[in-house]
């Protein structure tokens, strides 16, 4: 099967691509060009470009996980975030549509969305499932929900193969160092490696239901090849939250350095949740996956790559860089 993966050099992109090829399938990677790699560049707010990529590719499939993923950005530039995430989706989606009518085929398309469309739910309905209305809290969010809409209406509209997905929080070796796991464990990495001992960090109270990006990806290939119904929507999901203290904890006791842990009013979101967990079963029934990585072995797994990437380049530490 030939697979068309939107931000294939972005975190979750090359994890997907090495776990289509190792499934045998052929990739065909599209992204940013300034984030290096063999891609072809894509431009989600350029339809024109998006076409030619479609075109380029004659997928058998497509996942879509190119998106302005970072909420402080879409507060800052809203409009943005709208067009790419949104807008972009739907200019992938034309474009796709228009390659059908060509005479290509009908590919699936998996739009990945976010768990972060659900926002503050009663508390009775945790963990979340699909069935529950979108609360968009930020301008990320929101944007997910009119991607998503985009894509349930060109499966009802148009008969296209599409599913959408909720991952809930992923993480894992090469997350960018602006999301809250990476950078505690970058931070104790360049610690460890003889660095200031102070540790920025934003609300550790919240409580978060992680998933290893190897996992989240191991759902993707199940809905890629075949798995689920078009026009439905999947939470990609562990099913239980972790409060963030506890995630440094256990990496504080990886890294064997003494901290001194500094709030940092930078990483406050002014519309942070306290609890979040989805309900994977929807998921589960219709392809059978399980997470299979335990918590603890993302960990080690995490900051092992964060010693890395601290010992190549000091200014990796997001405290400092």
């Amino acid at each position: 099967m030939r697979v068309l993966v939107t931000g294939a050099n972005g975190f979750v992109g090359r994890h997907l691509c090495a776990a289509l090829e190792a499934r045998g399938h052929t990739v065909v990677a599209a992204g940013h060009a300034r984030h290096g790699g063999d891609v072809l560049p894509l431009d989600l707010q350029d339809a024109l470009n998006v076409r030619g990529i479609v075109d380029v590719a004659h997928p058998d499939a497509v996942a879509h996980l190119a998106a302005q993923a970072f909420v402080p950005a879409a507060l800052a530039d809203p409009w943005y975030t709208h067009d790419v995430n949104a807008g972009g989706t739907l200019r992938l989606l034309e474009a796709i549509r228009a390659w059908r009518s060509a005479g290509g085929s009908n590919p699936r398309i998996l739009v990945a969305g976010s768990a972060d469309v659900y926002g503050a739910q009663p508390p009775g309905a945790y963990p979340v499932a699909e069935s529950a209305a979108p609360r968009p809290a930020n301008p990320y969010s929101a944007s997910k929900v009119a991607a998503e809409a985009y894509a349930c209406a060109a499966a009802a509209a148009y008969a296209m193969n599409v599913v959408v997905t909720r991952a809930f929080n992923h993480i894992g070796p090469g997350q960018d160092r602006r999301f809250a796991i990476a950078s505690f464990a970058l931070q104790l990495a360049a610690i460890a490696a003889g660095g200031d001992k102070l540790l920025l960090v934003g609300n550790l109270d919240a409580q978060r239901d992680f998933l290893d990006v190897r996992d989240v990806v191991a759902a993707y290939v199940l809905l890629l090849e075949g798995g689920g119904d078009a026009g439905e929507i999947y939470n990609v999901a562990n099913g239980r939250a972790v409060a963030m203290k506890e995630m440094l904890r256990q990496l504080v006791m990886l890294a064997r350095v003494g901290v001194e842990i500094r709030d940092d009013p930078e990483r406050l979101r002014p519309s942070d949740l306290a609890y979040v967990a989805g309900d994977p079963g929807k998921l589960r029934a219709a392809t059978g996956w399980e997470p299979s990585i335990p918590l603890a072995a993302s960990l080690r797994d995490i900051y092992a790559d964060a010693r890395a990437r601290v010992a190549a380049d000091p200014q990796a530490n997001p405290a400092t860089g």
